[in-house]
């Protein structure tokens, strides 16, 4: 039995557009596809996508937590003194 939609699914654009070096858009984590052709998606569809953009933007923040995670050379942790010798 297939669940009846009663309420159309937004577009997740959140007026950002600006795309990364992976092709994604920086504000809804769309491709340009999924972008361009979002009026054209089934329901099922757009739930995808949503489901899809959810998992990129889970990627995105984890490899920024790792990069800010782990001190550069330049950027000493907190409570390290640089050796002024």
């Amino acid at each position: 039995m297939e669940q009846i939609e009663i309420f159309e699914i937004p577009s997740p654009c959140r007026g950002i557009c600006e795309v990364n070096n992976r092709g994604y858009c920086k504000g809804c984590f769309r491709s340009r596809e999924e972008r361009f052709h979002w009026h054209a998606l089934s329901e099922q569809q757009k739930r995808k996508v949503i489901e899809l953009c959810a998992q990129r933007q889970k990627r995105v923040i984890a490899a920024k937590k790792r990069s800010s995670d782990t001190p550069s050379a330049d950027n000493p942790q907190h409570g390290e003194q640089e050796d002024l010798f």
